[in-house]
């Protein structure tokens, strides 16, 4: 059994997480802490405080418990947000304090596009505008070439919780760009497990989610090598026979 941990803000679509560990269909546990989201926005000040040491420190104790083997902040905005340096920093203090491998989302969408042989890319975020160009330059300090950015203008993590399929395809549909590689959709509040495929045969191209690749960059932590289609071309990078 390999036991992963993540540090989640609020609750929004903390229910991709089992979801993933079902399509997975593999020996894997994935353990969910829900940290404070404070203030609910997707404003500069907001997210940095979100993502602070004070904060994801309040539940490291609880994510040892659970003996997870490497620790992912769940949070794409509450990381980009200090910038390609800052973010490092933030991973450094973050396994130090948990005492096992860490990562966070962003970073693991940099390791995602390098998996999958990408580097032009279009983002479709939830963000506003302002937010959404920070996510695009942490990917650029990354060495992407992000050819297009769509921000949708939602404030608060709380309503992109609420958002269906409707709004998700549209929200990739007018992000992707004729020179993209590959389309990412950012927010970890958004609901896209059960969607991956279907928005990669609608768009014919790779899609990476936030909620996706911040799994896959648990199981990098841990070295685990999964197969899982339904997850999309991100999962079907190994070998189908796993050990």
């Amino acid at each position: 059994m390999t036991a992963l941990g993540f540090l989640y803000p609020g609750h929004s679509a903390e229910d991709d997480y089992p979801r993933i560990e079902q399509l997975l269909a593999a020996d894997i546990r994935l353990d969910l802490v829900h940290t404070d989201i404070g203030e609910d926005a997707h404003r500069v000040e907001a997210l940095r405080r979100m993502g602070s040491p004070e904060q994801l420190a309040t539940g490291i104790e609880e994510l040892r418990l659970t003996g997870a083997e490497a620790v992912v902040w769940a949070c794409t905005s509450g990381s980009f947000v200090y910038g390609w340096e800052g973010a490092h920093e933030q991973v450094r203090s973050l396994a130090q304090a948990a005492g096992m491998p860490a990562s966070s989302t962003s970073f693991a969408f940099v390791h995602a596009m390098r998996e999958i042989g990408v580097r032009r890319v279009a983002v479709g975020a939830t963000y506003p505008d302002d937010v959404a160009g920070l996510f695009a330059e942490f990917l650029r300090a990354g060495g992407a070439d992000v050819v297009a950015v769509r921000g949708a203008g939602i404030v608060t993590a709380a309503e992109v919780g609420t958002w269906g399929e409707k709004e998700l395809f549209a929200l990739a549909r007018d992000a992707d760009d004729a020179g993209a590689e590959a389309v990412l959709l950012p927010d970890t509040a958004l609901h896209t497990a059960s969607h991956i495929p279907a928005l990669e045969e609608v768009l014919g191209k790779p899609v990476l989610t936030a909620n996706q690749v911040t799994v896959w960059e648990g199981l990098r932590l841990a070295d685990r090598r999964v197969n899982a289609p339904a997850l999309g071309a991100l999962f079907t990078r190994e070998p189908v026979v796993q050990v």
